[in-house]
């Protein structure tokens, strides 16, 4: 019995199953990538919300920097970079400065709350080259938690770190950018506080 129900496939339609095919190909990746920028975007939620603390305290790093060689043979410039989100301004009290692979380096930030009330707030690190980020130890970083400020203070934070050995050889210069969101919620009741304490007329 011949198969008569069955047409060869023309090439109009071979193109409109090609097309199909490539769209949902796109549609895949697009929702592959929509869900690989969740966890960033939700790293950053819990971080303004104070849900969760996402920047992690390396508990290895002290020990880390105190049994690491210093690289002598090469020299890497660090760039300092901030950004403000809200009622707190900051900045590092230097904008570069030269380190060895090795060496236990410091820098000062110094964080303003510009409010009449007290005020808190996270700041969450980037870097640039991001591979860099794995190299670059924290021994101490006001990052790892967040800060509150009263009215008006104006405080000095130290950044104690140290850069990996290891860090790739064609990498001669690391950004290291602070992003300061200030936490919704505080300082609610003493900005209250201080507006019904205003004589009135």
């Amino acid at each position: 019995m011949s198969d008569t129900g069955k047409q060869p496939a023309t090439p109009a339609r071979r193109g409109a199953n090609d097309r199909s095919m490539w769209r949902l190909l796109v549609v895949t990746v697009a929702m592959f990538g929509f869900g690989f920028l969740l966890i960033p975007l939700y790293d950053v939620f819990c971080e303004v919300t104070g849900i969760n603390v996402l920047t992690k305290r390396d508990d290895s790093a002290a020990h880390f920097a105190r049994n690491t060689q210093v690289d002598t043979s090469r020299s890497i410039v660090i760039e300092f970079d901030t950004n403000d989100r809200g009622a707190l301004r900051f900045r590092p009290v230097k904008r570069s400065m030269e380190v060895r692979p090795g060496e236990l380096m410091t820098i000062e930030y110094e964080l303003v709350n510009t409010r009449n009330a007290k005020t808190a707030g996270q700041a969450i690190p980037s870097y640039a080259p991001m591979v860099s980020a794995r190299y670059f130890r924290k021994v101490e970083c006001f990052c790892f938690e967040q800060q509150t400020m009263e009215p008006g203070e104006v405080r000095r934070f130290p950044v104690v770190f140290v850069v990996d050995p290891e860090l790739p050889k064609d990498v001669g210069t690391i950004t290291l950018s602070y992003t300061f969101f200030e936490v919704e919620g505080v300082g609610t009741e003493s900005a209250t506080a201080s507006s019904d304490r205003q004589p009135r007329g």
